[in-house]
């Protein structure tokens, strides 16, 4: 009896010892929470696409309500923040913020691509440069701001004038790689959008000049917020198709 209890304790100690080694040593429970960790974290990167559109949109509509007398479908989106605006304290901070959510997205859109899609790590570099670019040009202030109706011309007007040219380039290039970092129905989607902001960005190149002397812009609200809108719907449905893909990788990998 006295020997029986040691004999017993020990076989106890032993099968406990054993299922906390098989435990501690389940490559399955080593690996799937990382991979968790990383999912979440890429998610919420590229999730900052489609918030980031979301933001701009908001920033555009509520920025517009505060300016007495601006026009959605006569004046330009870059008059909201132009210099003496009433808007540009409350519509400046906020574009920062766009930039930044796009630089975010452009970080997950790198851990998207893997190593192995050349045409999404394009899309990243392209947007990030987009976002730098922009976030930098507002942290310097008034400089590439554009001067209202009137009061500027083209000549004081060249920074923002250039500025913009720049980014829209960036845009477009990061739209026509990405039309090859997805299926062919993205790819379609992706040549529609080129197509659309090309066409109405060039149909904007008449309104300067008019802007310069005071005149008004009959439908240049209109027209800037079709080329501009149909870029921000762009990168918010990469946004969603990237995460659908990534859901399924995930998925996969944890099964």
């Amino acid at each position: 009896m006295i020997l029986a209890w040691p004999a017993k304790s020990a076989g106890i100690f032993a099968e406990s010892t054993m299922t906390t080694i098989e435990m501690t040593q389940d490559p399955s429970r080593t690996m799937a929470q990382p991979v968790r960790s990383a999912g979440i974290v890429r998610r919420a990167l590229l999730a900052c696409g489609i918030l980031s559109s979301m933001l701009y949109v908001v920033t555009d509509v509520v920025g517009g309500l505060r300016y007495d007398g601006y026009s959605f479908t006569s004046q330009a989106i870059s008059e909201l923040s132009a210099i003496g605006a009433p808007s540009k304290p409350f519509v400046d901070p906020l574009f920062m913020a766009y930039g930044l959510l796009v630089l975010a997205f452009a970080i997950g859109l790198f851990g998207a691509a893997a190593g192995r899609n050349r045409a999404l790590r394009i899309v990243a570099a392209a947007l990030i440069g987009y976002a730098a670019i922009g976030i930098i040009a507002g942290l310097i202030g008034p400089f590439f701001s554009m001067h209202q109706r009137g009061v500027g011309s083209v000549a004081t007007d060249a920074p923002h004038i250039v500025l913009t040219g720049v980014l829209v380039l960036l845009l477009l290039l990061a739209i026509g790689f990405g039309a090859y970092a997805l299926g062919k129905r993205f790819r379609a989607y992706s040549f529609v959008t080129l197509a659309t902001v090309i066409l109405f960005g060039a149909l904007t190149t008449p309104y300067p000049a008019l802007m310069d002397v005071g005149k008004p812009t009959p439908g240049l609200g209109i027209i800037e917020r079709i080329d501009v809108y149909s870029a921000l719907l762009w990168l918010a449905v990469l946004g969603v198709a990237l995460l659908r893909r990534r859901d399924t990788v995930t998925e996969e990998s944890l099964t």
